[in-house]
């Protein structure tokens, strides 16, 4: 996965935007994981779609 930074904003989607795909956010969530020490559960991820609600969600959970 490699993607431009300034693509990289708050309002950015994960999908359409950053064209992620679902094996390339299982990344991003092992390594958020790892890094952070929490868990995420899917099915609290389901709104998530935006590089900021990302961002919001991870900072809600430190």
């Amino acid at each position: 996965m490699e993607i431009e930074a300034e693509k990289i904003k708050p309002e950015a989607l994960l999908k359409e935007d950053l064209g992620l795909d679902s094996l390339d956010f299982v990344d991003i969530v092992v390594i958020v994981e790892r890094t952070f020490g929490f868990k995420i559960k899917p099915e609290e991820m389901a709104d998530v779609k935006t590089v900021g609600a990302f961002y919001n969600y991870i900072e809600s959970k430190l």
